[in-house]
């Protein structure tokens, strides 16, 4: 199931589509860097594709963490990407002031993970009738998202789809319980799996998030295998360097293997449903 939003290449409607980009917006040249390089690829192997930055990161560990360039700045940062490469364009939203100003520059909002449950967050996005993508909290099992979504559709709007980033495992680590994926699709909804959130490895004692990107392929490939609609990945030229989740990237020069691999495995799972 593809979301209907409008800038959004349907292609062949029985592939995944791809929400991608850096994890934040962290100089006015790189976004529209980056899309344009996820696009060129996306285009070539015919999956949609929306570009995803967050804005400002408002959860971090430590107050010295990287936050943003600001928050306009930023949001007419990614307004240009949509409006020069006619792309639809995602970002996160933190608390419910920041619903209608963000929807003023993006065509989708996201809610996320550790917010799930606000009420006021959900229901403010809901009421600027874009597209909502929740993820779902790390806390929470696959079945009680249906509160989440529920909360969107009561407030007016039907346009809400969810994502999957992991279950905390201990203190220090995420499990993805592929079971997840089909659960939530029985909601009629979009079921997205954000294979590098997933790979996680958080309060470490450094106040530094940790991860293990090399299993990103594994977890991707698993995702589309058990029939997710679409996949969640964050990509940066040199994630060593980027600001904010570096440690659980995809470097982009791999990005056209993976979704080759997955655009293969897609094919094959449609053979058997």
């Amino acid at each position: 199931m593809i979301p209907n939003i409008d800038g959004l290449n349907k292609f062949d409607s029985e592939n995944f589509f791809l929400i991608a980009g850096p994890c934040v917006v962290e100089d006015r040249k790189m976004p529209m860097e980056i899309a344009i390089k996820i696009k060129e690829i996306a285009d070539r192997l015919e999956i949609p594709f929306i570009f995803k930055a967050s804005y400002r990161k408002a959860n971090r560990s430590k107050s010295s963490s990287f936050s943003g360039i600001g928050d306009i700045v930023a949001l007419e940062c990614l307004g240009e990407v949509k409006a020069k490469l006619g792309i639809p364009v995602i970002t996160d939203i933190h608390n419910p002031d920041e619903a209608a100003i963000a929807a003023s520059y993006v065509d989708a909002l996201q809610i996320p993970a550790f917010l799930c449950r606000q009420s006021d967050l959900l229901e403010a996005a809901a009421l600027t009738g874009k597209w909502v993508n929740i993820k779902k909290g790390q806390f929470l099992s696959p079945e009680s998202m249906k509160f989440a979504v529920e909360k969107v559709k009561e407030a007016g709007n039907s346009n809400v789809m969810v994502t999957d980033r992991g279950t905390m495992l201990g203190y220090h680590d995420l499990v993805v319980d592929m079971r997840s994926i089909p659960v939530m699709r029985g909601m009629d909804i979009p079921v997205i799996l954000d294979i590098t959130h997933s790979l996680q490895q958080p309060n470490q004692k450094e106040g530094v998030t940790g991860g293990n990107p090399a299993m990103i392929s594994t977890i991707g490939k698993a995702g589309i295998a058990v029939g997710a609609d679409g996949i969640f990945l964050e990509t940066h030229p040199d994630p060593s360097s980027a600001k904010s989740d570096g440690a659980n990237m995809l470097p982009l020069q791999h990005l056209e293997k993976l979704l080759t691999d997955l655009v293969m495995i897609r094919q094959a799972y449609l053979k058997t449903i």
